[in-house]
């Protein structure tokens, strides 16, 4: 079984850069080095990493391109009139997304009522319709309240079991 050699983290400085020596094509020593925290590779600058290739030879001087015909520019531009300035936008209220469970039947009159509107020429959609229900609901008397929620179905709390 090889032995580990623990090597403290203070030990290894972050600002020595490894050097190359003459012998580099001798194999790594065999035995695993191991860390208490894994060291952060850093890249050593190329010219001490690596050691100096032969000088390339120099690559001929590309002709100069000829000179492009100076262009005539455009008049400049009137000034702009000043904008008036921008009214402030209207504060949207802020959405909520929520889930809830109804009977089928109060589905079918979903139905029914975005068909009515439909036929008035006002596409609605089904949470326009329940925020108009909400709305008319919210202008009823305490009485007139009670007597539409108690005219509702009862319905179980919580979500449906699936397959229904």
């Amino acid at each position: 079984m090889p032995t580990t050699r623990k090597i403290p983290s203070a030990a290894v400085s972050p600002t020595v850069s490894p050097t190359v020596s003459p012998a580099a094509d001798e194999p790594a020593p065999t035995e695993p080095l191991t860390a208490t925290r894994p060291a952060r590779a850093r890249k050593a600058p190329a010219a001490a990493a690596k050691p100096a290739k032969a000088a390339k030879p120099a690559k001929p001087a590309r002709p100069a391109r000829p000179a492009a015909a100076p262009v005539a520019k455009a008049a400049p531009k009137a000034a702009k009139p000043a904008k008036p300035p921008k009214k402030p936008p209207k504060l949207q209220a802020l959405l909520v997304r929520d889930g809830f469970t109804m009977p089928e039947a109060d589905f079918a009159l979903i139905a029914t009522l975005k068909a009515r509107a439909l036929a008035a020429h006002r596409d609605a959609k089904k949470s326009e319709l329940l925020r108009a229900g909400l709305h008319a609901l919210a202008a009823l008397d305490g009485a007139a309240l009670i007597a539409a929620l108690a005219a509702l179905e009862p319905v179980k709390i919580g979500r449906p079991k699936k397959g229904h």
